[in-house]
């Protein structure tokens, strides 16, 4: 199976080829780094390489003829994804990536229209954004059919890329999000807190602008949507202050200083840090008589997650199992997809 994986001298496409590999596959290496993407071809077997900037739309398209499905890892996406997009339906090209970004599931889920026309899958946030939370949400949608409120928290134990990285600075300054009647709404930074079990006892979790504010809406119909991220409570102090200082954190000069910063200082967690990180996701849906349904989910590392389950998606894009137009990981796949994925378990509670 050949595929082209965008992005793939970054942090998590080497972990992406390196997992496409072991699977069996031989995907494109590509990107705008001509230099760096030789070198990873010739470390990786002698894969092909196609150079190609986002900014070239002749080039882009010469770059996805020849194969069924892009495997798009160059963020910050709300930047990257359109011009891939526009490509992959000039093209035919089947499009996934592995953004967490809402008003990229936003804008994407507007363009299906033109997805089925050109006989594409639109498929964003085949990572650890979203792929356990949004078929968490699914699987508690199918237990308590009729629910009318969604809460789900999650948390991490691991390091940050440089490109996690740079994608929160660009959402530095700007307030969260939740969802209301089927409408995103913003709210504060760290607008509410709760506790929540992952199975270790209570930990502190406040609200957090997730993906799944975007795609849990089209994957359960459910029109009111939390989502939490446990954090120790000096770091919530943090964020709220924060809320004072938005304008300025809203500048392009502040925003250049600290992406300048992060790209001298940070790449991404070891393998061994990997190994010992781990992920957790809880959830909970209720209906309007009150009646709840609630499950956990533990997992590997979020960025070793991202690698097992984006290539796993790509296969089965390519093998045809998903329908033309803009889906979400458990509208294409079915809420068990999650646990195709090794090391994953689900506690119904």
């Amino acid at each position: 199976m050949s595929f082209l994986l965008y992005g793939a001298n970054g942090y998590t496409g080497k972990l992406v080829a390196r997992e496409a590999i072991a699977r069996g596959h031989r995907p494109t290496l590509a990107g705008r780094n001509r230099t760096a993407l030789e070198a990873m071809a010739t470390e990786l077997g002698g894969l092909p390489v196609r150079v190609a900037s986002l900014d070239h739309p002749a080039d882009l398209d010469a770059a996805l003829r020849g194969h069924r499905a892009v495997l798009h890892c160059a963020g910050p996406f709300r930047h990257t994804a359109s011009p891939m997009v526009s490509a992959c339906f000039r093209t035919g090209t089947h499009y996934l990536d592995i953004t967490g970004e809402i008003g990229v599931f936003e804008s994407l889920a507007a363009k299906t229209a033109e997805a089925v026309a050109a006989g594409a899958v639109v498929l964003p946030g085949v990572g650890f954004d979203v792929v356990p939370t949004d078929c968490l949400a699914a699987h508690l949608a199918r237990r308590l059919p009729g629910a009318t409120w969604l809460t789900l928290a999650f948390q991490t134990r691991g390091g940050m890329s440089r490109g996690t990285a740079l994608t929160t600075i660009e959402g530095v300054g700007q307030p969260g999000a939740v969802r209301r009647d089927g409408r995103i709404v913003p709210v504060p930074l760290a607008w509410r807190s709760r506790q929540v079990d992952f199975g270790e006892g209570p930990r502190t979790a406040v609200t957090f602008p997730w993906g799944d504010v975007a795609t849990a809406w089209y994957s359960t119909g459910i029109p009111n949507i939390e989502v939490y991220l446990a954090m120790p409570s000096r770091a919530i102090r943090r964020l709220r202050r924060a809320r004072l200082a938005a304008p300025i954190l809203r500048l392009g000069l502040v925003k250049r200083l600290l992406a300048a910063g992060v790209r001298r200082r940070l790449s991404g967690p070891s393998d061994e840090a990997r190994q010992r990180g781990g992920t957790a996701v809880w959830g909970e849906v209720v209906d309007a008589t009150g009646r709840r349904a609630a499950a956990r989910l533990h997992g590997p590392e979020g960025y070793t997650f991202t690698a097992w389950s984006a290539v796993r998606a790509v296969e089965r894009v390519i093998a045809g199992e998903v329908r033309p137009g803009f889906q979400t990981p458990s509208r294409a796949f079915g809420p068990d997809f999650v646990l195709e994925i090794p090391g994953v378990e689900r506690i119904d509670l």
